[in-house]
């Protein structure tokens, strides 16, 4: 049996434990208003992309004839995705 390989994941597992709890941390030391400044930065980052997609949207059925609402909802669509990338996104680089 090797010794070294338990060493190994022994050492990462207390690595991984020590950013864990770094990260605990750090988020105790923010408090009500780090959490309401970081909520409110999340919902804005999805909220914006989607709004802005229904606006466009509607603004390009408004161009055709008749009564559609093919462009608003793909817009909608992809403002969601694009909101929801952004959040990722977000908490990928500021969740550090």
């Amino acid at each position: 049996m090797s010794d070294e390989g338990d060493e190994v994941s022994t050492d990462s597992m207390r690595r991984n434990a020590e950013r864990q709890l770094g990260r605990l941390a750090r988020a105790r030391k923010a408090g009500f208003l780090g959490l309401l400044v970081t909520g409110g930065t999340a919902g804005l980052l999805l909220c914006v992309p989607l709004v802005g997609g229904a606006y466009l949207g509607r603004w390009l059925d408004g161009l055709s004839e008749g009564y559609t609402v093919r462009w608003t909802v793909n817009m909608i669509l992809l403002g969601l995705a694009v909101g929801v990338g952004n959040v990722i996104w977000f908490f990928r680089t500021h969740g550090r």
